[in-house]
């Protein structure tokens, strides 16, 4: 082998591990910033959140920090306009690839930003998968945004002052 070529592949070599290193920091940080750690609601919970809240055809359904679009395709599959919002830009752009390609573009639309900046006053529903050390901030957002009749459902971390209308299998409903 020449010289050129393994120069250029230690540059190569190097180059990869800085992007490596580069996306184990934002990894590890993101969750940081917007809230919490990007982690799955099961499917299970998912349907029994839509029930819980009473999902109807043309309600419009907010998934905050909506990750890989679980909720948003449930809620689409039962006529729902679901709209939801990610920090996390690589989620963003594989959950509109997965939109495309179920051919729901027409009933969710999915927004790469921060959650806290946008205004959730038309929400018929929200589906929120927050930790502990945000409820309280969540918590207040929403009894300031929301309109009465509103739903919330939140999985396993309730709101600090919130009284549910409902608790099962993991899940608050909380209702303005």
């Amino acid at each position: 082998m020449d010289y050129f070529f393994l120069s250029n592949l230690v540059l190569f070599l190097k180059l990869l591990g800085f992007i490596f290193l580069l996306l184990f920091i934002y990894n590890l940080i993101l969750p940081f910033l917007s809230g919490a750690p990007y982690l799955p609601t099961p499917y299970k919970k998912v349907k029994k959140m839509l029930e819980l809240a009473k999902l109807k055809s043309g309600e419009k359904l907010v998934d905050l920090g909506c990750g890989d679009g679980r909720v948003l395709i449930e809620a689409a599959k039962l006529g729902a306009e679901a709209i939801g919002y990610e920090i996390d830009p690589i989620l963003v752009y594989f959950l509109r690839k997965k939109i495309k390609k179920l051919g729901l573009e027409d009933k969710i639309k999915v927004y790469w930003k921060n959650f806290w900046k946008v205004d959730l006053s038309e929400a018929d529903v929200i589906v929120f998968y927050g930790i502990t050390h945000i409820m309280k901030r969540m918590e207040r957002k929403l009894l300031k945004e929301l309109k009465p009749g509103a739903r919330v459902c939140c999985y396993i971390f309730p709101f600090p002052e919130w009284e549910p209308e409902k608790y099962e299998d993991g899940i608050f409903l909380y209702k303005k």
